[in-house]
C-alpha cells in the first residue's frame, strides 16, 4: 500500500498517516459559515481538502474513508445578515448551503461523506458543555458559560504561542465576566427575537467553537485522524477546539495530525473589496471561467504556499486543459503509475504531479493522462460544462503532433547554430493560427487558444 505522508502541524513535521483504526481513515474539515456565496478563498480549502479525500479513497478504498465537512447554520454573521434583509433565518441558511454545494461542485469537489449542520447537534454541544463544567474546566457567568484557558496547560501548543503573546497579539474580548481575558464562549444567551435554545444556563445558543467539537465527537469518536482547514483557523478556532475537545474527553487525541492550506491573493495582493479584488466562486463561473479551470489553477501551487489568483494563470489552465481535453476524448483510462501517486502521497504535492502529467502528454499518454487526471478531480464528465475550442478531428491533431516535432527538432538545430530562423518562422506561423508555443527545458508543448484556426495549419504542413 501507498505511504501517504503529510506535514503535520502540531508536530511541525512531515508524518507518516497511520490510522487509529486499521485499513479506516477518518477525516474532518471546517466548513463554512452560510450567510452569502463563498468566496475564491473559501474554496481553497474545498479543493485541497477534496484532493486528499481522493488520494485517501483511491489507496484505502471509498468504503474505509469518513470525511466530515460542517455547516455553521447559526452565528452572529447570520443574525445580522437576517436584520439586514428582514429575510428568515432559516431561509438564508437554505438558500446558502446549497449554492455553496453547487459552487463547489461546479469546481469538482467530491460532497463528504457527512455534512453536520450545527442547528442538529445542539443537545451534543450542551452535553459536552456540562462535561467541561464538571470537570472544571468551563463556568458560568451571567447567562454565558466560558472555557477556562488557565485550565488546559497545553494552550498555545498547535500555533506555537504563549498565552501572554495571544493576548498582545489577539482581539480577545473585554468583558466583566470573564475571568481570564482569553477565556472564550461555549454558549450565550439570545434576546428574544435571536434564535435560541433551551439550557442549564437559560436560553441561548452555542459558541462558534464547541460545535466543531461536539459534531467531530458525535460523527468520528473522540479521537480521528486528520483536522484541516485554512491557518487562519488555526488560533484561535483549532486552539480552542483542542482544549475543550481533550478537557472533555481525557487521554484522546481528539485530531492525531493537523493539516492547514495557506492563504490566497489575488495578482499578487490580499483578495480585499476595498481594492477591487474580492470575487465569489459564483461571479468567476458566471464570466465564464470553468470550475475546471478554477481547480486547475488552484492544484498549480503547493497547498501550504500562498496562492496567487492571476488572470494569467487561468488563461493558461484553460488552454492545458482544452489540449487534455482533446487528446483523451474518447479514451478509456488506464492507471495512475506508483511513481506519480507517490507524489501525491508525498503531502500532496499536486504541483509535481501535474508536471508529470504535461510529460504525459508530451508523449501522448492518453490513457495515463486521462487516469491522473481524474485522480486529481480534473478530465471528468461533470466538468466538461465549458465549450472546449480545440481541433476537432485525428488529422488536425496530427497536424499539430508534427510541428511539435518539428519545432523541437528545429530549436535543437538552432542551439548548435545558433541560427533561430526556422524556429521563429515556426513559432509566428502557429501563432498566427491561435496556438500558443510553450518552450521549457522539458520540451514543447503547442496549445490550441480561443482564437484556433485549424485550416491555417494546412500551410504548414
Amino acid at each position: 500500500m501507498t505511504e501517504i505522508r503529510l506535514w503535520n502541524t502540531a508536530s511541525k513535521r512531515k508524518e507518516p498517516l497511520i490510522p487509529m483504526r486499521p485499513g479506516a481513515v477518518s477525516m474532518y474539515v471546517c466548513g463554512p459559515t452560510v450567510y452569502d456565496r463563498a468566496h475564491l478563498g473559501n474554496a481553497r480549502p474545498v479543493v485541497v481538502f477534496d484532493t486528499l479525500n481522493r488520494l485517501l479513497r483511491h489507496v484505502y478504498g471509498a468504503d474505509a474513508v469518513t470525511y466530515v465537512r460542517n455547516f455553521t447554520d447559526v452565528d452572529d454573521k447570520i443574525i445580522a445578515r437576517a436584520e439586514e434583509t428582514g429575510r428568515d433565518i432559516a431561509q438564508i441558511t437554505g438558500e446558502t448551503t446549497q449554492w455553496y454545494l453547487d459552487d463547489m461542485a461546479a469546481i469538482g469537489a467530491l460532497e463528504p461523506d457527512a455534512m453536520p449542520r450545527a442547528t442538529d447537534y445542539i443537545p451534543a454541544m450542551v452535553a459536552m458543555i456540562e462535561t467541561l463544567i464538571a470537570g472544571g474546566h468551563a463556568y458560568a457567568a451571567e447567562g454565558h458559560v466560558l472555557f477556562s484557558v488557565e485550565s488546559y496547560t497545553a494552550y498555545g501548543r498547535l500555533s506555537g504561542r504563549s498565552v501572554e503573546d495571544m493576548i498582545a497579539g489577539a482581539r480577545v474580548e473585554v468583558a466583566p465576566y470573564k475571568r481570564n481575558p482569553m477565556d472564550f464562549v461555549l454558549w450565550k444567551p439570545s434576546t428574544p427575537d435571536q434564535p435560541g435554545w433551551d439550557s442549564p444556563w437559560g436560553r441561548g445558543r452555542p459558541g462558534w467553537h464547541i460545535e466543531c467539537s461536539a459534531m467531530s465527537r458525535e460523527l468520528l469518536g473522540d479521537s480521528f485522524d486528520i483536522h484541516g482547514g485554512g491557518n487562519d483557523l488555526m488560533f484561535p478556532h483549532h486552539e480552542n477546539e483542542i482544549a475543550q475537545s481533550c478537557c472533555a474527553n481525557p487521554g484522546s487525541d481528539f485530531a492525531r495530525i493537523w493539516m492547514h492550506n495557506e492563504m490566497l491573493l489575488v495578482e499578487g495582493k490580499k483578495m480585499s473589496k476595498s481594492l477591487g479584488n474580492f470575487f465569489t466562486v459564483r461571479e468567476l463561473l458566471d464570466q465564464g471561467v470553468p470550475g475546471e479551470v478554477i481547480r486547475f489553477v488552484f492544484l498549480s501551487t503547493h497547498y501550504r504556499k500562498p496562492m496567487d489568483w492571476t488572470e494569467e494563470r487561468a488563461n493558461t489552465a484553460r488552454r492545458t486543459l482544452q489540449k487534455w481535453r482533446e487528446q483523451t476524448r474518447d479514451v478509456t483510462p488506464g492507471d495512475v503509475p506508483d511513481h506519480m501517486l507517490q507524489l501525491l502521497a508525498d503531502d500532496l504535492n499536486v504541483s509535481g504531479y501535474i508536471a508529470e502529467m504535461h510529460q504525459l502528454a508530451h508523449a501522448h499518454d492518453q490513457s495515463t493522462l486521462l487516469a491522473a487526471g481524474q485522480l486529481v478531480g480534473l478530465l471528468g464528465e461533470n466538468l466538461s460544462g465549458w465549450e472546449i475550442v480545440s481541433p476537432a478531428d485525428g488529422a488536425t491533431l496530427s497536424i499539430l503532433d508534427d510541428l511539435q516535432r518539428r519545432l523541437a527538432e528545429a530549436r535543437d538545430a538552432a542551439m548548435q547554430s545558433k541560427d533561430f530562423s526556422q524556429v521563429d518562422h515556426l513559432k509566428t506561423a502557429l501563432l498566427a493560427a491561435g496556438v500558443e508555443v510553450r518552450m521549457s527545458k522539458q520540451g514543447v508543448d503547442l496549445v490550441p487558444g480561443a482564437g484556433f484556426e485549424p485550416a491555417q495549419l494546412e500551410r504548414l504542413k
